[in-house]
């Protein structure tokens, strides 16, 4: 679908990539260093879209190629309006994971496509509810998984995910990092428009 474009991932996580990887899309992976920093003041769904569009300014339009297609992604938790970041240590992610813990918490990414012409955001939001979890189940999760680089402090597609997420109203590939179904029909029309 998409053969006649050099597109690229700008992104660390193995999660992205291996979700483009599964739909089948052929990619080159690199990273853009930006200070990925916001203004506190800011809705949590706005700065998820905030944070994707800055990572994308890493990349000049004038130094892309015509058929380039950059790709950035910037996803977030929120639980009662707050931004539950990635903990910095195991005793912050079993914090967090006790704060989400019986409650409904939303997911937002914000993805910006790029090329040489044009810009295009779009937002994904799910809603994700926690079962109460244990003490032994957080900490048993934290210890042997280490969601150190996960916003929120865990992986959906991961044993805690498994045992303690009771329903999702929304893409679950969005709460992994890249709302894919969403991805594909906005990049058909991106390349359709570009």
């Amino acid at each position: 679908m998409f053969e006649n474009y050099n597109i690229i991932l700008a992104s660390l996580s193995p999660r992205r990539r291996h979700l483009l990887s599964e739909m089948g899309i052929k990619f080159e992976a690199c990273v853009s260093h930006v200070n990925e920093t916001y203004p506190e003041t800011m809705p949590a769904d706005e700065v998820a879209l905030f944070l994707s569009r800055k990572k994308s300014e890493f990349f000049n339009q004038n130094d892309m190629a015509s058929n380039d297609i950059v790709i950035t992604a910037d996803t977030l938790v929120s639980l009662h309006g707050e931004i539950i970041p990635k903990p910095i240590d195991e005793a912050q992610a079993c914090e967090f994971l006790r704060q989400l813990s019986g409650n409904m918490h939303l997911v937002y990414t914000g993805v910006t496509l790029k090329s040489k012409n044009r810009l295009h955001s779009f937002l994904s939001e799910s809603k994700v509810w926690f079962r109460t979890l244990s003490e032994e189940d957080i900490c048993t999760y934290v210890k042997k998984y280490k969601p150190l680089d996960k916003a929120g402090a865990y992986g959906i597609q991961e044993w805690i995910g498994y045992v303690g997420i009771e329903r999702i109203e929304g893409s679950f590939f969005n709460v992994m990092g890249l709302p894919t179904s969403m991805l594909y029909e906005e990049l058909k029309e991106f390349t359709e428009t570009n």
